[in-house]
């Protein structure tokens, strides 16, 4: 096409080219009876943030998922890790003091949450999230445990190990989904 060869290009291969509209290029595209582009306006939306860390009986990632919804996010991913880090002897001391597995809140940083489940065989299941939810967070760990229950009678997996199944994934993300509407 003849616009080409305003931008410096010859022949294109691709069924798009992304260029800069200059007003020489508008006024070109308008003598050969093309419509004006139209600019799209970006919006940086904020993140959900919400980060799921399964932590075996000896203190090891079992399995780790963000799960936030798409968007701008203030604070850095790694923050995240210290977070849940820290949160974890929160857990071991409220795991004593309760009957149910799902401890609600039992940390917090700046206007994050975190939210634990410590099942009967001491494995936790740690929610940050900056947006509280208990009932939601309460039917997504139960879920969760039904989902980790099943991946532990799996013969291809080893208690302790780390969860690697995309299957697994796929319907951790899907109760996410279900229980958090992003």
């Amino acid at each position: 096409p003849f616009w080409l060869k305003q931008f410096g290009l010859e022949t294109c291969e691709a069924d798009y080219v992304v260029v800069p509209f200059t007003r020489q290029a508008v006024a070109a595209m308008a003598a050969h009876g093309m419509p004006a582009p139209q600019a799209q306006q970006v919006v940086n939306t904020p993140a959900t943030v919400n980060v799921l860390i399964i932590v075996g009986k000896s203190d090891c990632p079992v399995y780790e998922a963000d799960l936030s919804s798409a968007g701008t996010r203030e604070d850095s991913p790694h923050l995240d890790q210290f977070v849940i880090h820290a949160a974890l002897d929160m857990i071991e001391d409220q795991v004593w003091t309760t009957n149910s597995m799902f401890l609600r809140v039992v940390d917090k940083f700046n206007d994050f949450h975190v939210s634990g489940y410590c099942t009967a065989g001491h494995v936790r299941f740690m929610l940050l999230h900056k947006v509280r939810n208990e009932e939601a967070i309460r039917g997504f760990f139960s879920e969760l445990h039904d989902l980790y229950i099943k991946a532990m009678m799996s013969p291809f997996c080893l208690p302790g190990s780390r969860i690697e199944s995309p299957v697994f994934d796929s319907k951790v993300r899907a109760a996410a989904a279900k229980h958090f509407r992003r």
